[in-house]
Protein backbone atom coordinates (compact mmCIF):
# COMPACT_ATOMS: atom_id res chain seq x y z
CA UNK A 1 0.00 0.00 0.00
CA UNK A 2 1.81 3.19 -1.04
CA UNK A 3 2.59 5.59 2.18
CA UNK A 4 1.58 8.66 -0.08
CA UNK A 5 -2.00 7.70 -0.39
CA UNK A 6 -2.50 6.88 3.31
CA UNK A 7 -0.66 10.53 4.17
CA UNK A 8 -3.24 11.92 1.58
CA UNK A 9 -6.54 10.08 3.03
CA UNK A 10 -5.37 11.52 6.72
CA UNK A 11 -5.05 14.85 5.55
CA UNK A 12 -8.10 14.51 3.95
CA UNK A 13 -9.89 12.99 7.16
CA UNK A 14 -8.69 16.33 9.19
CA UNK A 15 -9.56 18.45 6.71
CA UNK A 16 -13.07 16.84 5.94
CA UNK A 17 -13.71 17.46 9.90
CA UNK A 18 -12.18 21.28 9.70
CA UNK A 19 -15.04 21.93 6.98
CA UNK A 20 -17.68 20.17 8.86
CA UNK A 21 -16.97 22.35 11.86
CA UNK A 22 -16.58 25.32 9.71
CA UNK A 23 -19.85 24.82 8.01
CA UNK A 24 -21.70 23.78 10.94
CA UNK A 25 -20.67 26.93 12.85
CA UNK A 26 -21.42 29.36 9.57
CA UNK A 27 -24.62 27.86 10.17
CA UNK A 28 -24.60 28.73 14.04
CA UNK A 29 -23.86 32.06 13.51
CA UNK A 30 -26.38 32.47 10.74
CA UNK A 31 -28.94 30.92 13.53
CA UNK A 32 -29.62 29.04 9.68
CA UNK A 33 -27.92 26.03 9.22
CA UNK A 34 -29.57 25.26 5.90
CA UNK A 35 -29.08 28.74 4.26
CA UNK A 36 -25.28 28.38 5.83
CA UNK A 37 -24.52 25.26 3.88
CA UNK A 38 -26.12 26.20 0.71
CA UNK A 39 -23.83 29.15 0.57
CA UNK A 40 -21.15 26.60 1.11
CA UNK A 41 -22.47 24.46 -1.27
CA UNK A 42 -22.92 27.47 -3.83
CA UNK A 43 -18.69 27.90 -2.93
CA UNK A 44 -17.94 24.52 -4.02
CA UNK A 45 -20.21 23.81 -6.65
CA UNK A 46 -18.05 26.89 -8.24
CA UNK A 47 -14.80 25.41 -7.17
CA UNK A 48 -15.34 21.91 -8.49
CA UNK A 49 -17.00 23.95 -11.92
CA UNK A 50 -13.19 25.76 -12.04
CA UNK A 51 -11.18 22.34 -11.06
CA UNK A 52 -13.30 20.36 -13.67
CA UNK A 53 -12.76 22.82 -16.58
CA UNK A 54 -8.97 22.38 -16.00
CA UNK A 55 -9.52 19.14 -17.35
CA UNK A 56 -12.13 20.21 -20.14
CA UNK A 57 -12.37 17.07 -22.10
CA UNK A 58 -16.11 17.48 -24.10
CA UNK A 59 -15.79 13.49 -24.88
CA UNK A 60 -16.98 13.19 -20.94
CA UNK A 61 -20.17 14.63 -21.85
CA UNK A 62 -20.96 11.75 -24.47
CA UNK A 63 -19.11 8.97 -21.80
CA UNK A 64 -21.67 10.33 -19.18
CA UNK A 65 -24.99 8.59 -21.14
CA UNK A 66 -22.78 4.91 -20.06
CA UNK A 67 -22.88 6.26 -15.97
CA UNK A 68 -25.70 4.29 -14.92
CA UNK A 69 -28.17 7.08 -13.48
CA UNK A 70 -28.84 5.84 -9.66
CA UNK A 71 -24.66 6.60 -9.15
CA UNK A 72 -25.70 9.92 -10.10
CA UNK A 73 -27.71 10.11 -7.10
CA UNK A 74 -24.67 10.45 -5.33
CA UNK A 75 -24.99 14.70 -6.03
CA UNK A 76 -28.67 14.31 -4.12
CA UNK A 77 -26.98 12.10 -1.49
CA UNK A 78 -23.73 14.93 -0.92
CA UNK A 79 -26.37 17.56 -0.33
CA UNK A 80 -28.43 16.21 2.07
CA UNK A 81 -25.88 14.56 3.95
CA UNK A 82 -23.93 18.06 4.06
CA UNK A 83 -26.92 19.81 5.40
CA UNK A 84 -27.45 17.17 8.67
CA UNK A 85 -24.05 17.48 9.23
CA UNK A 86 -23.82 21.62 9.33
CA UNK A 87 -27.83 20.65 11.45
CA UNK A 88 -25.64 18.08 13.75
CA UNK A 89 -21.85 19.29 13.92
CA UNK A 90 -22.67 22.36 16.23
CA UNK A 91 -24.87 20.21 18.68
CA UNK A 92 -23.08 17.06 19.01
CA UNK A 93 -19.65 18.77 19.21
CA UNK A 94 -16.70 17.54 16.51
CA UNK A 95 -15.51 15.31 18.81
CA UNK A 96 -18.37 12.99 18.98
CA UNK A 97 -19.80 14.27 15.04
CA UNK A 98 -16.71 13.08 13.60
CA UNK A 99 -16.61 9.90 15.88
CA UNK A 100 -19.74 8.91 14.95
CA UNK A 101 -18.82 9.44 11.08
CA UNK A 102 -15.91 7.69 10.70
CA UNK A 103 -17.51 4.67 12.59
CA UNK A 104 -20.13 4.43 10.47
CA UNK A 105 -17.67 4.76 7.26
CA UNK A 106 -15.93 1.86 9.00
CA UNK A 107 -18.72 -0.48 9.01
CA UNK A 108 -19.68 0.60 5.25
CA UNK A 109 -16.24 0.18 4.25
CA UNK A 110 -15.49 -3.20 5.54
CA UNK A 111 -19.05 -4.42 4.11
CA UNK A 112 -18.66 -2.41 0.67
CA UNK A 113 -14.58 -4.49 0.53
CA UNK A 114 -15.90 -7.34 1.47
CA UNK A 115 -18.65 -7.69 -1.38
CA UNK A 116 -16.35 -5.47 -4.08
CA UNK A 117 -18.96 -3.06 -4.27
CA UNK A 118 -17.79 0.68 -5.96
CA UNK A 119 -13.79 -1.48 -6.19
CA UNK A 120 -11.84 -3.00 -9.31
CA UNK A 121 -11.19 -6.63 -6.56
CA UNK A 122 -13.06 -7.43 -3.40
CA UNK A 123 -11.62 -6.66 0.06
CA UNK A 124 -12.86 -10.00 2.37
CA UNK A 125 -13.80 -9.20 5.95
CA UNK A 126 -11.31 -11.06 8.03
CA UNK A 127 -11.58 -11.41 11.63
CA UNK A 128 -8.83 -8.99 12.46
CA UNK A 129 -10.91 -6.67 10.61
CA UNK A 130 -14.16 -7.04 12.63
CA UNK A 131 -11.45 -6.92 15.50
CA UNK A 132 -10.51 -3.38 14.51
CA UNK A 133 -14.21 -2.71 14.09
CA UNK A 134 -14.95 -3.97 17.49
CA UNK A 135 -12.13 -1.89 18.63
CA UNK A 136 -13.75 0.97 16.84
CA UNK A 137 -17.02 1.09 18.03
CA UNK A 138 -16.18 0.21 21.62
CA UNK A 139 -14.32 3.83 21.20
CA UNK A 140 -16.68 5.65 19.63
CA UNK A 141 -18.95 4.32 22.31
CA UNK A 142 -16.72 5.73 25.07
CA UNK A 143 -16.03 8.95 22.85
CA UNK A 144 -20.21 9.54 22.32
CA UNK A 145 -21.55 8.44 25.85
CA UNK A 146 -18.44 9.10 27.68
CA UNK A 147 -17.88 12.14 30.41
Amino acid sequence: MKVSLIALMLVIGFVLTLHLAMNGKVGSILKNAEMGNAIFWTIGACTAIIIGFTHWEPAVFTRLGEVPKWLLTAGVMGGALVFGIAYAFPILGPGRATVLMVSAQVISGLVFSHYGWFAEQADPISYTKIGGALLLLGGTALVTFGK
